[in-house]
């Protein structure tokens, strides 16, 4: 069964599926795309080659991205030619499926690794402005609720503020934060956060780092170094290298996956500032061109709004209109 009859059939039995944050944060993309998804439909009878390249120019204003868009439109003419599809209405949950596909991936790709003993240690990168102090700060909060001890690593001693900004969260979930004066050197931080760390038994160290990338050379030797003294206090760690991306930049923040995962292993995606964006096609450019997982997803200011990624949850959000459509459709059948 594809992923999306598998959704389908959870919806028809009325399972709670779906959070009202994914449907809520998802909003401006789906109501973006479905409704240019409705207006192309409607101008085209039937399916032939200027109809592909409409959707084609559609796909990619969402930020599918474009290696994804040019094989999604290949497997979609297949799949019209197998089906024998002439009329454009019968597409939309064909394409929907093919979208929905590509985000079928292993669940052991989106839970976050830990040490199997001891301290998990994250490693938290990005540029400035993406969000990255807010996110770690929620993910502290996150890990409290779990039950977890937590202990946060000022790592970025270069930007103005930094510093300050990661104690406000910290103050503001109740944990703890490892700190030396602007301008310190980031390893010597991250080996006195690991002392400290190892001293009182925290289970997740969450580490911030320098988001710069005027000097990208100089920003992967420091990453680099952060990682080594890491990995020398704690083997096997960092457990993970999670990348902050605003989802509002868009292919923007494709180039930064990038240059990031030239510096250093990316195990993970923290998509910020999903529900301000239109183009939340990014997930699947993410997931299906640099093969990184999206772990979590930003739907909202609040504490609790930054989310685990959940594929079924992200295309119900996206296709909720379609989906609900085509279960009725049976249900009356």
């Amino acid at each position: 069964m594809s992923f999306f009859k598998k959704l389908k059939e959870k919806i028809s039995l009325q399972t709670d599926t779906v959070t009202d944050k994914f449907k809520t944060g998802l909003e401006k993309t789906r109501d973006s795309f479905l409704g240019k998804m409705n207006e192309l439909v409607a101008r085209y009878r039937s399916v032939d080659e200027d109809f592909f390249e409409e959707l084609e120019e559609l796909l990619i204003s969402s930020d599918v991205g474009v290696s994804t868009v040019m094989e999604l439109i290949d497997e979609l003419k297949e799949e019209v030619k197998l089906r024998n599809i002439k009329d454009t209405k019968e597409i939309q949950p064909v394409i929907s499926e093919k979208l929905a596909a590509l985000l079928e991936k292993d669940e052991d790709d989106i839970s976050i690794r830990e040490a199997v003993e001891g301290m998990t240690v994250i490693l938290v990168v990005g540029v400035n402005g993406v969000g990255k102090t807010t996110s770690i700060g929620k993910l502290a909060h996150m890990f409290k609720e779990e039950g977890k001890s937590v202990l946060l690593a000022a790592g970025d001693t270069f930007r103005a503020g930094a510093i300050e900004q990661l104690e406000v969260w910290g103050e503001r979930v109740g944990v703890d934060v490892i700190k030396q004066q602007e301008g310190s050197d980031p390893a010597a931080v991250m080996f006195d956060a690991v002392q400290a760390a190892k001293s009182r038994n925290v289970d997740v160290l969450l580490c911030d780092t320098a988001g710069r990338l005027q000097n990208k050379v100089n920003l992967m030797k420091e990453l680099e170094k952060v990682k080594r003294v890491i990995e020398r206090e704690v083997p096997g760690a960092p457990h993970e290298v999670l990348l902050v991306l605003d989802a509002t930049t868009g292919q923007n923040a494709m180039t930064q996956a990038k240059t990031f995962g030239e510096a250093t292993d990316v195990s993970g995606i923290v998509l910020t500032k999903l529900d301000g964006t239109a183009k939340g096609g990014i997930v699947l450019a993410i997931r299906h061109e640099l093969n990184i997982p999206v772990k979590f997803v930003g739907l909202g200011e609040q504490m609790d709004d930054l989310q685990k990624f959940d594929a079924e949850q992200f295309v119900y959000g996206l296709f909720k209109d379609v989906l609900e459509a085509e279960v009725d459709e049976e249900r009356a059948e």
